[in-house]
């Protein structure tokens, strides 16, 4: 028998969820007004402050703006505007994950054969700590994805690549935050977190050998994995 981990949620999610939902489904437009904070938290039988917690969530990715006096309506979700933390990656249309992971493959692949080729001695020793904090996260979904993140903003760092680096750092918090729930469920579950480490061990392994080849198909490998893993998850 399969088990699949339970996940407790907070209301505000299921309020965010929600509403996603609806405009999703074409019964909330751009444009819209919503009901008020007392009416909605009267509609999903809840708190006012989580109704506020919501909204916030969603005010944070442009899902909908709040007008002093008037209320607050929907507008239109733009990606390009993702860059301020929000709770899950729910809040993102499925179209947008699979485009955050595109990017992340053009980008991190060729980080990954360019370290290989232009690391110096001293550049391993943060993939190093990376790789043993992952180690030792043992599951604990914070801990793992903050050493995910240095790991790969390492690598970045060990092209010696100026506008590289600063594509990397100015799209990171984007897809931590953006994938955040997403990964903790499917990445960081007992059933992954082993063969997430070999993933990048191997790709350490492949870049301190200097092997350009090697490491640029670890890489590949390891993102369609979490893509095959993403895109399971959201369909």
């Amino acid at each position: 028998m399969e088990v699949k981990p339970i996940k407790t949620r907070k209301i505000y999610e299921e309020i965010s969820d929600s509403l996603i939902n609806m405009l999703k489904h074409g019964e909330l437009a751009p444009g819209d007004k919503l009901s008020s904070v007392e009416q909605l938290a009267k509609d999903y039988s809840v708190s006012r402050s989580a109704i506020r917690e919501a909204l916030s969530g969603l005010r944070a990715i442009g899902l909908v703006e709040m007008r002093q006096g008037e209320g607050t309506y929907i507008t239109k979700f733009d990606a390009t505007q993702f860059s301020l933390p929000v709770t899950t990656a729910l809040l993102l249309k499925r179209e947008d994950i699979k485009e955050l992971s595109e990017v992340r493959k053009i980008l991190e692949v060729g980080s990954a054969g360019t370290a290989a080729l232009h690391h110096r001695e001293e550049d391993l020793i943060p993939m190093e700590k990376a790789l043993q904090s992952m180690s030792e996260a043992k599951g604990k979904g914070e801990l793992g994805e903050k050493a995910d993140l240095e790991f790969h903003l390492a690598i970045a760092n060990a092209t010696h690549n100026k506008m590289l680096i600063n594509l990397m750092g100015s799209v990171s918090d984007m897809l931590v935050e953006s994938m955040r729930e997403t990964r903790r469920l499917i990445l960081f579950s007992d059933e992954r977190k082993g063969a997430l480490f070999k993933e990048h061990q191997r790709i350490f392994e492949a870049i301190k050998s200097k092997n350009f080849d090697e490491a640029q198909n670890a890489m590949r490998d390891h993102l369609l994995e979490v893509e095959r893993l993403l895109d399971k998850y959201i369909n």
